[in-house]
């Protein structure tokens, strides 16, 4: 991980995203894959090319600031699938320092009619941080919490620290480094991502099991809203009536923006380990990943990858046809831990796999050498790629979900048929493929990546009409939607009938309640028409 200059178009940095050299070879590995012949390596986007509108707003004096080419293109979108127009770029760019800068911000948008988007890292892969707010606003500003970015506090008796909204992620842990504490909390995104869009979004993060979401880390939240300052008490637990905390956990920017909270951190691990299982099927490596999850050993890692999975991650050397592995992972900071790993073994070695021989590493991070490292390498990396694939004029995205284990079979079954046939219907070929990112005693969460060929030109239609056919079969067999990617605008008609209908009432009455002008990022989580 290092800085260097953001892609306006793509994920994370220019510098990472593969040469040349690496691209052609991309495309002929695919073209060979598909049997269409090597893919097209199209010219990189330019911003020069970009074509952004002319600002219709004046922005507030007082608060920081950019209405500049660069930052507008580099604010327009989140990271789901590429657009190559910019149309909806925010008129202004805000770059608050202080909450007083905020709530001068939100009056000014309420009083001039102007929607306010909260950016956080700008990694959302489901539309919720793009400018398409409608003719209704007079302008869009996005509102980057970049320059909020402090651990402000640790209290090491209770292990909380109080970290300002801003925060990314190698940030927010370089400052708790000193402390010899740690947030733990590592989702794909981690690099770019900060800790208000982990608690806006609930953001699925490092652990497998257990602490999986944000959710299970915040101990209490601070919200600038239109109407005043949210701030819940510090608390443990408490059966204190509905949560105030739940009320933002997941809200997506819709009734204020987040400027602070304090998190549960831990003590850095001291004792770290690590195995693998391959299995003849997935459908063995499923009953495994069932019988660790429902063992109450609750690894850090257990994440069961098909064979297209391990093929694109260079795990094991890539499983054979029909194949899968299950990646399986403990750390402590207080014991060492070989009698978890080996019991976790012991159940993957119920099916007559064959396993690896236990890798023991010490305090010092991973650097190598098993199907651990190798996973958490590619998975940092994967962003990168689908950039990479987009530019040959692939269609190429994620989704994932999460459904109790008895639905699984036939889940996986249905999109599986589902989204290949809507594949060879709109590409004329494709490959899905399947993994856990986070299983739970009554459940598992399956993370699908789906790439084909697509028609110059057609790409995006062809890549909507993949996602929607995804997300029917997902609601049809009773999974959610989204289990840590949220609902931005992307997911929401499937979020409008997964939600019980007086819960979408209670909502929009929240809504009205902390956002009477209707000016936080409209268009995510209520329908708009009976919003504000």
């Amino acid at each position: 991980m290092g800085e260097g200059e953001r892609c306006h178009w793509a994920w994370g940095y220019k510098c990472r995203l593969p040469d040349e050299a690496a691209r052609r070879a991309l495309a002929q590995r695919l073209g060979a894959l598909f049997g269409t012949g090597d893919l097209l390596c199209r010219p990189l986007p330019a911003l020069r090319d970009a074509r952004i509108p002319e600002a219709r707003i004046e922005p507030p004096a007082n608060v920081p600031g950019s209405g500049g080419r660069v930052e507008r293109a580099c604010h327009t979108y989140g990271k789901s699938y590429f657009r190559s127009e910019f149309a909806s770029a925010p008129d202004w760019v805000a770059y608050p320092e202080s909450e007083a800068h905020i709530e001068e911000l939100l009056a000014f948008c309420a009083r001039e009619n102007v929607a306010a988007v909260p950016f956080g890292g700008g990694t959302s892969v489901v539309g919720g941080v793009e400018g398409s707010a409608g003719t209704s606003y007079r302008g869009v500003i996005s509102i980057d919490l970049g320059r909020l970015d402090r651990v402000l506090e640790v209290d090491p008796i209770s292990l909380a620290a109080r970290i300002q909204a801003g925060a990314r992620g190698p940030a927010l842990e370089a400052q708790l480094a000193p402390h010899e504490l740690t947030l733990r909390h590592y989702p794909q995104s981690f690099e770019f991502s900060t800790l208000g869009g982990w608690i806006a979004t609930r953001a699925g993060g490092h652990f497998a099991t257990l602490y999986t979401h944000i959710d299970d880390l915040v101990e209490s939240i601070r919200m600038v809203t239109p109407t005043g300052i949210f701030q819940s008490r510090r608390l443990p637990a408490s059966g204190a009536g509905p949560a105030p905390d739940r009320l933002v956990l997941g809200s997506e920017g819709i009734f204020g923006v987040i400027t602070e909270a304090w998190v549960r951190v831990r003590a850095r691990p001291r004792w770290r380990v690590s195995a693998s299982a391959r299995f003849p099927t997935f459908e063995q490596g499923v009953e495994a990943a069932r019988g660790v999850a429902q063992s109450g050993l609750h690894p850090a890692n257990c994440r069961l990858l098909d064979s297209g999975e391990a093929m694109l991650h260079g795990v094991s050397g890539g499983a054979s046809a029909g194949e899968a592995v299950l990646l399986l992972g403990f750390e402590s900071s207080d014991h060492a831990l070989e009698p978890w790993i080996m019991r976790a073994l012991e159940l993957a070695k119920a099916s007559g796999v064959v396993c690896s021989t236990p890798v023991y590493r010490g305090a010092e991070e991973r650097k190598g050498g098993d199907d651990a490292s190798s996973w958490r390498q590619a998975f940092f990396d994967a962003p990168y790629l689908q950039s990479a694939l987009v530019t040959m004029g692939a269609v190429v995205d994620t989704f994932e979900t999460a459904c109790t284990w008895g639905r699984f079979p036939a889940l996986h079954q249905a999109v599986t048929e589902t989204v290949h046939a809507a594949m060879k219907e709109q590409c004329g070929t494709g490959f899905l493929t399947c993994r856990f990112t986070h299983v739970y005693p009554d459940g598992p969460a399956p993370y699908y990546t789906f790439i084909a060929p697509g028609r110059d030109g057609d790409e995006v239609d062809q890549w909507a009409q993949s996602k929607r056919a995804a997300s029917n079969a997902l609601l049809a067999h009773g999974a959610t939607i989204t289990h840590h990617h949220a609902v931005g605008r992307l997911h929401w008609p499937w979020y409008a009938r997964e939600q019980p209908e007086p819960f979408g009432r209670a909502l929009v009455a929240a809504k009205r309640a902390l956002d009477p002008h209707g000016v936080m990022n409209p268009g995510v989580l209520v329908d708009a028409d009976r919003a504000p």
